[in-house]
């Protein structure tokens, strides 16, 4: 061997006759089974191929992979093995001449084919398997940098070494779970299946470049299908883990598209299948935090929310294509539910890796989603009506929740435009318990900067000091902002106070609210504003006018009691809080369930009626009045009464869709911008004029017809001299207006001299001067 390796580095050029002697003296022993030999061939073409490095390698390689072909293509496991060890030796040296003829077209079918072995005994099949996932990596590693190679990243050859890598990634799982005890492990230290596949499989990924991304991930998703591996998650997840971790992060965007692609190719599929595929999703992006999730932010959201749309549809029609045909498959109710959940959840993680101001178009984005009846329809489903409406608005505000859940900002203007804010309050005024509970949540993750949200989950009378609240001083934009948006606010809480069917919920979430709108973005004014909105919430709960049951009228009572407790302590003016200990006291010994303590517990104490309820269990507005004025609080705008501002939005008191607030409420809030306050009022539009107008609309069509038959019969039934006058008179009144409007604009151009004598003006006016006839000064021209 000595002796043959010296010859073969004396004279190179030697090298492919001995490599082609070789190659046929071994094909003639595999012929003849003389396997002593063939190891022997083996091993001396092993050892020159190690031992020559020189330029005319190349037609030696030629000869060695006839030979490794040869040995593969035998049926004795032990050849495909040695064949096998003897390439993954070729494919570590590193060649310094391209090879133009080389075709790895075989090596990848023969080693997929090995990969998928079914020999009988299992530890000859491990063998097997091992030795064609190596293959596999030493035809990557000698194709992957090599330009003028056979393309590996081409889809004929990643459908063959994509699956195969991920049945062995699949069959190891099955066998790990029924594992030998350590004991047994520890002598075969050696590497497993799986994480020899494991580890090729990243290396595989890691080489990829950004055109080939998509070459490598389309396999992984058509094995998952064919094998329906998206149901049990676990497998999926684990694929998309390996392969989020492994590509370069900037490319992470680009597997994200590819699942938003492949779940919506999947949407007539079963939910367990799609829930699957947004599970992998949810992981994904929890990976993909670092790298974004690309430039396509809304169209992420946008394949998510209609997801979400066609889930409500397919829960409510009971069938994938909006017919009951009886060929379609029964739909499972529960299964469409946690999709439904899924989708949230993964909306809800996307967006936590967004910064701060891409988190604010996506809240825009989904609440211009959000189907208000009669008004737009973006996601309007089809088959399912007001109920599909409804279900639609309350997963989309879920994954709104979601969205804002942890969300912090410093300038609450940029964060809450009025283009999101005002459609949001609107939906506060619904009849649906469920949609004004999601609403408030979405107020409360926004206004909560310093996490005291859960200060404020029970209502109680308690010391302020044992909350631990965390108050920082308002800013100028939070008072802007309080400016601008207060007065909408109050507005609502005082109506949500009033809604017939809120419950013990929404009242905690209002509190809430209160709280933390006293501790996140009050100044001065602000604070008075609250306490008159927390008096008229107690007048509020006396009227017997509005019809609320009694649990509440007790219950708005004690949200009332429970938020003059806190902001007394908050404003630390004692005889203010005297004020409010007194009455607290009081309503402790007599009116116990006018306190949170009776009325939000599980089986509220509630009294047959709420006649007595007055002098000192009650807040007074003047006492307040006074004890704050002394400590140079505004006192007359304390001493009114807050009354909302009833818009027209007020009149159509039981509101039936959130399309009627909207539209109103725009109207309304156009009407109350400063900017316009200037233009006349418009008329009021009472239940008199609608009945005038529905009444008096048919004179109008009576009259409006006879008009038009005068017309026609005029035209038909007149002379022609008539007629061309009566034209003629309309042309010479259009002709008149002209002439003036010219008149009008065009006037004389100022004189150069600066001086117009009056005279000279005068005469001047009605005619403009042409430039060319203007008299300039000889100091004018150039």
């Amino acid at each position: 061997m000595e002796k043959l390796t010296f010859y073969a580095l004396s004279a190179p050029e030697k090298l492919d006759r001995i490599g082609a002697y070789l190659s046929e003296r071994l094909s003639r022993d595999v012929a003849r089974h003389r396997y002593g030999y063939v190891c022997i061939a083996m091993e001396a073409l092993d050892q020159l191929l190690m031992a020559c490095h020189c330029q005319s390698i190349n037609l030696f390689v030629e000869s060695f992979l006839k030979m490794v072909r040869k040995l593969l293509e035998s049926d004795k496991p032990s050849l495909q093995i040695l064949g096998t060890n003897s390439f993954v030796k070729f494919a570590n040296i590193e060649e310094d001449t391209p090879s133009y003829h080389r075709s790895y077209d075989f090596f990848v079918s023969r080693f997929s084919e090995m990969c998928h072995s079914s020999f009988e005994d299992p530890d000859i099949r491990t063998k097997i398997r091992m030795a064609g996932i190596k293959g596999l990596q030493g035809v990557v590693r000698k194709t992957v940098n090599d330009e003028l190679q056979a393309n590996i990243w081409d889809p004929q050859h990643m459908d063959k070494i994509v699956p195969s890598l991920l049945f062995n990634l699949q069959s190891g799982e099955r066998t790990e779970s029924r594992s030998p005890s350590p004991l047994q492990a520890s002598e075969k230290e050696k590497e497993s299946p799986v994480e020899l596949t494991e580890r090729c499989f990243r290396e595989l990924l890691g080489r990829a470049a950004y055109g080939n991304i998509k070459n490598a991930v389309t396999p992984v998703l058509m094995h998952l299908d064919n094998h329906s591996l998206w149901e049990g998650k676990t497998f999926a997840v684990r694929c998309f883990k390996i392969i989020m971790y492994s590509i370069q992060s900037q490319h992470s965007h680009l597997v994200i598209q590819q699942l938003l692609g492949h779940l919506d190719a999947n949407s007539k599929n079963s939910a367990t299948v799609r829930a699957g595929i947004v599970e992998v999703l949810l992981e994904a992006a929890a990976i993909a935090a670092s790298g974004s999730v690309g430039p396509t932010v809304l169209e992420v959201f946008n394949t998510l929310l209609r997801q979400l749309s066609l889930s409500v549809d397919y829960e409510l029609t009971g069938s994938y294509d909006g017919s009951t045909n009886i060929g379609t498959k029964i739909i499972k109710a529960h299964e469409e539910r946690q999709l439904q959940e899924a989708v949230i959840r993964t909306i809800g993680s996307f967006a936590n890796t967004l910064p701060t101001y891409q988190r604010s178009e996506v809240m825009l984005f989904i609440m211009s989603k959000i189907p208000v009846p009669g008004v737009h329809l973006s996601l309007q489903s089809t088959g399912s009506g007001p109920e599909g409406t409804r279900m639609i608005q309350v997963m989309l505000l879920k994954s709104l929740v979601e969205v804002t859940a942890g969300f912090q900002t410093t300038n609450m203007l940029t964060a809450l435009p009025s283009s999101f804010l005002e459609p949001l309050l609107s939906f506060s005024l619904t009849e649906d318990p469920e949609i004004r509970l999601l609403v408030l949540q979405i107020l409360l993750s926004l206004i909560d900067r310093h996490d005291n949200r859960p200060k404020f989950s029970n209502i109680s009378i308690s010391d302020i000091s044992m909350l631990k609240l965390k108050v920082d001083k308002c800013s100028r934009q939070d008072n802007l902002f309080m400016k601008k948006h207060g007065q909408q606010l109050y507005r609502h809480i005082y109506l949500g106070c009033k809604e017939q069917s809120s419950g013990r919920q929404h009242y905690e979430t209002l509190f809430a609210l209160l709280g933390l709108l006293s501790v996140e973005l009050a100044n001065e004014e602000v604070v008075v504003d609250l306490i008159r909105l927390a008096l008229a919430l107690q007048d509020l709960a006396l009227s017997t006018d509005e019809g609320l049951p009694v649990y509440n009228r007790c219950a708005v009572h004690a949200l009332s009691a429970a938020y003059l407790n806190l902001i007394c302590q908050l404003t630390t003016v004692p005889a203010f809080c005297q004020h409010i200990h007194e009455v607290i006291e009081v309503r402790q010994k007599e009116a116990p369930y006018l306190l949170p303590e009776d009325i939000f517990v599980d089986k509220p104490k509630l009294p047959s009626s709420l006649e007595k309820v007055e002098g000192d269990v009650l807040f007074l507005q003047s006492k307040i009045t006074e004890v704050l004025g002394g400590s140079g609080y505004n006192t007359d705008r304390l001493a009114t009464p807050y009354v909302p501002q009833f818009t027209d939005e007020d009149r159509l008191s039981k509101r039936k869709s959130i399309g009627e607030t909207i539209s109103l409420q725009v109207e309304v809030e156009s009407r109350n911008s400063p900017e316009k306050e200037e233009r006349t009022p418009a008329e009021e539009i009472t239940f008199e004029t609608l009945k005038n107008a529905i009444v008096d609309s048919v004179g109008m069509e009576e009259q409006e017809r006879e008009r038009r038959r005068k017309v026609v019969e005029k035209f038909q039934k007149a002379p022609f001299e008539e007629i061309a006058a009566h034209c003629g008179a309309r042309a010479t009144l259009l002709q008149s207006k002209l002439n003036q409007i010219f008149e009008i604009t065009i006037r004389p151009p100022p004189s150069p001299s600066g001086t117009i004598s009056s005279g000279y003006g005068q005469n001047q006016s009605n005619r403009s001067v042409p430039i060319y006839e203007m008299k300039f000064p000889d100091l004018c021209v150039y």
